[in-house]
């Protein structure tokens, strides 16, 4: 993977490293009696995976469908590994891919003069059947310093721009960057349905997210104890703009802060964000299926089988 992969991949939740780090996957949950999506996950990453090592994509979404999570959006981070996120969703029903140029990797490339040719890249594989959204894409002012903002900026309105004509989703990576990225998307138009990945904001976004109609997925973040902005900004938020994902191998929901993430954990984060909202777990997973077809579509359509 590229230098952006690394800044991806060195995304952290908060929980301590060392040799005594339990790197096992955790133990299934209790299956949703109604199934959900998980909206944003990364299966081709295998770093923070320990004994045993990575789950191969096929386990991860064996596991999922086994505890009621229907099917994932295969988000990419770059163009190596959204073209693997094209190739899986269009072989594999149970995924749907998102494609994008990640936040971090846009200075880099900047650098080395293949900004526009990995953006001609991603906006090929736009026009693919089971890609419904360009993402993850935003920007990120806490891993790049002042030097990089304007190839992040360039590059996410490219992709907003992709987004728009090719009628897609947009997925939002937003880290210490929130008033920017509004004021983009605002001055250049936001896409109909526009996806704020793994909400990082408090109620005051969550407001204003609302009023323009942006949808908040919800991370296991939002299971964390010292995460009570991140609750209140749930609270605020209206039933039919939330969604949740896992952000997997990162993210990991409470009780299993700091090992593993992987899809067939969105069950862990439902039931806490619908205890949260003082409602009952179906009727919540429910409100988000639907929310999230709306978004992205069906995922049932017949896929076109490709070469391995």
């Amino acid at each position: 993977m590229t230098d952006a992969g690394a800044h991806v991949r060195s995304r952290g939740d908060g929980s301590s490293g060392g040799s005594k780090r339990d790197l096992t996957y955790p133990p299934l949950p209790e299956a949703l009696v109604v199934p959900v999506y998980d909206n944003h996950t990364h299966m081709e990453i295998a770093d923070g995976v320990g004994d045993g090592g990575p789950l191969e994509y096929r386990e991860h979404l064996g596991r999922a469908s086994s505890v009621g999570v229907r099917g994932v959006v295969q988000v990419g981070t770059d163009l190596a590994t959204s073209e693997w996120s094209a190739r899986i969703a269009a072989r594999e029903p149970r995924v749907l891919a998102a494609v994008a140029l990640h936040p971090n990797e846009a200075p880099v490339l900047d650098a080395s003069g293949l900004l526009d040719e990995h953006l001609a890249g991603i906006e090929r594989l736009a026009a693919l059947p089971r890609v419904r959204a360009i993402g993850e894409t935003g920007l990120d002012f806490f891993r790049t310093g002042e030097d990089g903002r304007d190839a992040q900026i360039r590059s996410f309105e490219e992709h907003i721009r992709i987004a728009k004509e090719h009628d897609l989703a947009l997925t939002i990576h937003d880290r210490d960057a929130h008033d920017a990225v509004v004021e983009v998307l605002d001055r250049v138009g936001a896409p109909d349905r526009t996806v704020f990945h793994c909400f990082s904001g408090g109620p005051d976004l969550a407001r204003l997210c609302a009023e323009r109609g942006w949808y908040m997925s919800f991370a296991g973040t939002v299971t964390f104890k010292n995460a009570e902005p991140l609750r209140e900004a749930l609270r605020v938020a209206p039933r039919h703009l939330i969604m949740v994902e896992t952000d997997a191998p990162f993210l990991t929901p409470t009780p299993f802060r700091g090992r593993p993430n992987a899809p067939y954990l969105i069950p862990l984060t439902l039931r806490s964000m619908a205890e949260t909202l003082g409602t009952d777990a179906s009727m919540l997973a429910a409100q988000i299926a639907s929310n999230t077809e709306l978004v992205y579509g069906a995922w049932d359509a017949e896929p076109v089988t490709v070469d391995e």
